[in-house]
């Protein structure tokens, strides 16, 4: 079996995470699986802490935010590298919860080139631990969320792996309303940045990187037309909310997760089966992680 070696050296984050391939990448039986430090298998949508904390490998659910000054730091994982079209993505109805690449209509599934950029704009991903609850009405966009964990731009300098764990500073976010349901964007940026000690907030992305906001409501307003989809809209008139904001979304969805995790709201097909969260119903033991890997063909 290959292992990523990637994931086990590596500084940060990324260092207590290791992913293995099973399946021809670029193809529809290609699955990421993940491992922590002590190579036991992990699902990423609900092992890894949405929290980066300092004890975080020991305390599942983190209870509190870590933070630098009045930074917050959170884990994201990489699906999409930037500069690629692949869509790959979460697979949130699966045991364990592997990265995969969507498939739409039988047929593997890539974003379209949005002129004059070259596929995903950022690296794109998601909050672990967090849930938009489609049976839930936001309050403030007036539509249910889409059942997904919570996705994230980080627009740092680095082009990051699919799978790669990634400490991120939370600094604001968009409100998308994709066909009628709440899709978050968090914008963030990698801790390890070479920028990220004079980006704090929203407001800083706008000062050290111009245009780049613009360009993220253009490239999701559009993503979708050349799929024959009519243009995305936004909650706010496409304005950006700063790092409060987006940092009392990502709890609230942190706490759609616990219930979900908890058998205390109705996931539907999500797929719970998790390794580390104490009292989850759904928690299965190591050797139980591994049959579900293992059963998994190679082609």
């Amino acid at each position: 079996l290959l292992l990523a070696a990637r994931g086990w050296g590596r500084l940060g984050a990324m260092a207590r995470y290791g992913t293995e391939q099973r399946g021809r990448p670029n193809s529809p039986d290609y699955r990421l699986y993940f491992k922590n430090a002590d190579g036991k298998y992990i699902s990423p949508f609900h092992d890894i802490p949405l929290f980066a904390a300092s004890k975080e490998d020991k305390e599942i659910p983190a209870k509190r935010a870590k933070t630098s000054g009045s930074e917050v730091l959170c884990n994201m994982i990489v699906e999409v590298p930037r500069w690629t079209n692949a869509k790959m993505e979460i697979a949130t109805e699966e045991p364990l919860n592997p990265i995969k690449q969507d498939i739409k209509k039988g047929k593997l599934r890539y974003v379209a080139n949005i002129f004059p950029h070259k596929g995903y704009i950022w690296n794109y991903g998601a909050l672990p631990q967090t849930w938009e609850d489609p049976n839930h009405t936001d309050n403030i966009t007036g539509c249910c969320g889409d059942n997904d964990p919570i996705d994230v731009c980080e627009i740092g300098s680095k082009v990051r792996s699919c799978g790669e764990i990634v400490q991120v500073k939370v600094l604001g976010v968009l409100a998308l309303v994709d066909e009628g349901e709440t899709d978050w964007k968090i914008i963030a940026i990698s801790v390890d940045d070479p920028e990220a000690h004079k980006i704090h907030d929203i407001g800083d992305v706008k000062k050290h990187k111009p245009g780049y906001l613009e360009a993220t409501v253009d490239w999701f307003r559009l993503y979708k037309v050349p799929d024959d989809k009519p243009e995305n809209h936004f909650a706010f008139n496409g304005e950006f909310k700063d790092k409060d904001f987006a940092v009392e979304i990502i709890k609230s969805t942190h706490e759609h997760w616990k219930a979900l995790l908890h058998k205390k709201a109705d996931g539907g097909t999500i797929n719970c089966t998790n390794v580390l969260v104490s009292g989850s119903p759904f928690c299965c033991s190591e050797e139980d992680a591994q049959s579900i890997v293992q059963s998994v063909r190679i082609f």
